[in-house]
């Protein structure tokens, strides 16, 4: 499926968003996009373990993805953390993100390995990609 047309259907279909490395800091950017994805009527669940258990956008933080109720139904995950830490978060959203389809790393993030593991088990990747900047192109 050409990019275009699988984030279109992203964009769509998506409801439920872990979004890992969210900060508190309104000037940062995954704030902004965590807004943003709010006002298209997506959830997003914050994971920064630095906040764990306190609030950001109105949701409560959680430290790791596998804090995440597997009820919350993550669709999912969004990853403004260095390209280093993308293994382990992969992994980690593989083995405890029961409604895992996609995995989108954010401008700047790549993990080639890491997307082909999650790509062999069904799981959607999207690299050095914005969230803000594609999904309004097709939503």
């Amino acid at each position: 499926m050409a990019d275009d047309e699988l984030i279109a259907r992203i964009a769509r279909e998506t409801k439920v968003i872990a979004m890992v490395g969210l900060s508190p800091n309104e000037a940062r950017a995954s704030w902004g996009v965590a807004r943003y994805l709010q006002s298209q009527g997506k959830r997003v669940i914050p994971v920064n373990p630095g906040h764990a258990g306190k609030t950001i956008l109105d949701e409560r933080v959680y430290a790791d993805l596998a804090s995440i109720p597997a009820d919350a139904g993550v669709q999912m995950i969004d990853v403004f953390r260095r390209s280093e830490a993308v293994g382990a978060i992969v992994d980690e959203a593989l083995e405890h993100l029961p409604d895992l389809g996609t995995i989108w790393l954010q401008l700047g993030i790549r993990d080639d390995k890491a997307a082909a593991r999650a790509r062999a088990r069904g799981v959607e990747v999207i690299q050095d990609r914005c969230t803000k900047i594609e999904f309004p192109r097709h939503i």
